[in-house]
């Protein structure tokens, strides 16, 4: 029997390498893997493409080429991409190219990599945090939420993937413990006391081959995965450990975060604050138990801060 195709938007990135990684290391689940790039050329494509994937050209802002890079396929994991162009309008637009070019390619399910509109709970005249771009609240969730309904319009078969804040940010974003004036290590986030959900980048694409292996009985849901929930206290914690030194922790004011100056500093100080005002509610749109019930390779934080620890770098 012909393997099942799944393909892949932003294959050379965090979450859809994760997913192509996933499919190809199961070569009996009965899922092929076409990897999407803006570039087959590149190195990270070529990696891929060595690693036995398919890998074709197909562009967000072409749909066009996003109609070829579907058709055939069973299924499609949509990704967006807010940090290339900031803009929440540009996002929803891509989206929507990736909707009508998965219903117009027959494609049979879609995993849409989403995150909640948080203007439901926090709307524009609530002066909490402040209006961005004049009409969001956290742009890069905000676009997110909004684009759902694009694949309920155009009536594609789609599961609504709520994804978590990346370990990986520790990484690649320098989100890790910093030296103080004293010399000693601190580990700052904007989030009180309150719980973090967080996951590898490498299993989210990991929990969406879980998703697309159970078959129809996802179509229509909304479902979030983390790895774990910890606090800003308990990552410093797990940190220290791991580094044979003391983290302490800091929780950064959500006004002084929104003021750091970086690009989007703001969109993520209001990000923060509504993980933290609102904790109950996205804690419990992510249930670990059935993370690893899609994914049993998932991994909490201790054991991703035990693999990645070398890569941390302290500033």
């Amino acid at each position: 029997m012909a393997k099942k195709i799944i393909a892949v938007t932003g294959a050379t990135g965090a979450q859809g390498g994760g997913l192509v990684r996933a499919i190809l290391n199961d070569p009996n689940g009965g899922f092929a893997v076409r990897a999407i790039t803006r570039d087959p050329k590149s190195d990270k494509a070529r990696a891929l493409a060595a690693l036995g994937a398919e890998v074709v050209a197909g562009d967000v802002d072409d749909e066009a080429s996003l109609r070829r890079a579907f058709t055939g396929a069973h299924g499609a994991y949509c990704v967006t991409f807010f940090w290339a162009h900031f803009s929440a309008e540009k996002e929803i637009a891509e989206a929507a190219a990736m909707a009508r070019s998965a219903k117009a390619a027959g494609v049979s399910h879609v995993v849409w990599s989403t995150l909640e509109d948080t203007r439901k709970r926090v709307p524009l005249s609530d002066n909490r945090m402040p209006t961005l771009h004049g009409k969001y609240k956290v742009p890069h969730f905000d676009g997110k939420g909004e684009a759902d309904a694009e694949f309920a319009r155009v009536g594609v078969p789609t599961t609504f993937l709520l994804t978590s804040f990346y370990w990986d940010n520790l990484i690649h974003f320098g989100m890790g413990p910093r030296k103080g004036a004293d010399g000693k290590l601190v580990f700052a986030l904007p989030m009180g006391d309150k719980k973090l959900p967080g996951i590898a980048a490498e299993d989210i694409g990991r929990c969406a081959y879980g998703v697309f292996k159970r078959g129809t009985e996802l179509i229509g849901r909304t479902v979030g995965i983390a790895g774990e929930h910890p606090t800003g206290a308990q990552m410093a914690a797990t940190l220290g450990r791991a580094l044979g030194q003391a983290v302490s922790y800091y929780p950064v004011p959500f006004d002084a975060y929104r003021k750091l100056g970086f690009p989007g500093a703001d969109d993520l100080g209001n990000m923060f604050q509504y993980k933290h005002d609102f904790e109950a509610e996205f804690c419990g749109a992510r249930s670990v138990e059935f993370s690893r019930s899609l994914n049993p390779q998932l991994q909490n934080f201790e054991a991703w801060v035990t693999a990645n620890v070398k890569k941390i770098p302290i500033q």
